[in-house]
C-alpha cells in the first residue's frame, strides 16, 4: 500500500511540474527537469535530513520511470488538449496531501521527536514545489497571498498523522484521515479563499513628518 501510494505521490507530482510553466517556452527536456525536480525534491531533502542513504529513487530507479514516462505523456496530451489552471491547483493539492502524508510516516520510523516528524512531512510536502516554481522564474506558491492554506494544510495533515499515532491508531485509517484532512484543509482553502494573516508592521512616522504632517 505504501509503495503505490508514494508512486502515486510521483506522478501526481510530476503532472504538477509539466502544468507549471505553461507560456514560459519549456522544451521537452526542461519540463523532464521540473517533473523530476516537483517529485523527487521533498522526499530528497527528508532522506538527507534523516541520513536515510540512498535516496528513495536512487534505491528503486521505478519512480524515476514513473516521473519521467508520466512527464512525457502529460506534454504531448496537452499540446493537444488545454488545462485549465484548476486541474493544476487540485493535482497539486493531491500532490501535497499524499507527500506530507508520506514524510510524516517515514519521519516516525526514525528517532526523531513528534515536531520534527511533522517538521519532515511539511518540507516532503512543500519543498518539491518550491523548487520547481524557483526554476520557472515564480514566487513559490507556498508564500503566495493568493494560494490558500497551502504549507499550513501539510502542517495540519502531519500534525494529525502524529497524534493519531500517538494514540496507535491503525497505520491504514492513520494515513487515509491525515491525507484527507491536509486534502480538504487546501481545497477548503481554494474555494473560500481562507489565508492566515498576512504580515503588516505599523509603521511609527519620524518625529519631523509627524510635525510636517
Amino acid at each position: 500500500m505504501q509503495y503505490m501510494l508514494e508512486h502515486f505521490a510521483v506522478s501526481i507530482a510530476a503532472i504538477t511540474g509539466v502544468l507549471a510553466p505553461r507560456g514560459k517556452a519549456v522544451d521537452l527536456f526542461g519540463v523532464l527537469v521540473l517533473a523530476l525536480v516537483t517529485a523527487f525534491g521533498g522526499g530528497t531533502i527528508r532522506d538527507v535530513l534523516l541520513g536515510d542513504l540512498p535516496l528513495f529513487w536512487m534505491a528503486d530507479q521505478s519512480f524515476v520511470l514513473n516521473a519521467a514516462l508520466t512527464a512525457v505523456v502529460v506534454f504531448f496530451l496537452v499540446r493537444y488538449h488545454a488545462l485549465p489552471t484548476t486541474v493544476l491547483m487540485v493535482a497539486d493539492a493531491f500532490a501535497l496531501a499524499l507527500f506530507t502524508m508520506i514524510g510524516t510516516r517515514k519521519g516516525l520510523a526514525f528517532p526523531v521527536a513528534p515536531s520534527i516528524a511533522v517538521m519532515l512531512g511539511v518540507t516532503t510536502g512543500v519543498a518539491g514545489g518550491i523548487l520547481r516554481d524557483l526554476l520557472i522564474g515564480e514566487i513559490p506558491l507556498v508564500f503566495r497571498r493568493e494560494i490558500y492554506l497551502y504549507a499550513t494544510a501539510a502542517f495540519g495533515g502531519a500534525s494529525v498523522f502524529v497524534l493519531l499515532h500517538q494514540y496507535s491508531m491503525d497505520a491504514k485509517t492513520n494515513a487515509i484521515v491525515s491525507t484527507l484532512v491536509t486534502l480538504l484543509l487546501r481545497l477548503a482553502g481554494i474555494k473560500w479563499r481562507i489565508r492566515l494573516p498576512m504580515f503588516r508592521p505599523k509603521v511609527t512616522l519620524p518625529e519631523n513628518q509627524k510635525e510636517n504632517g
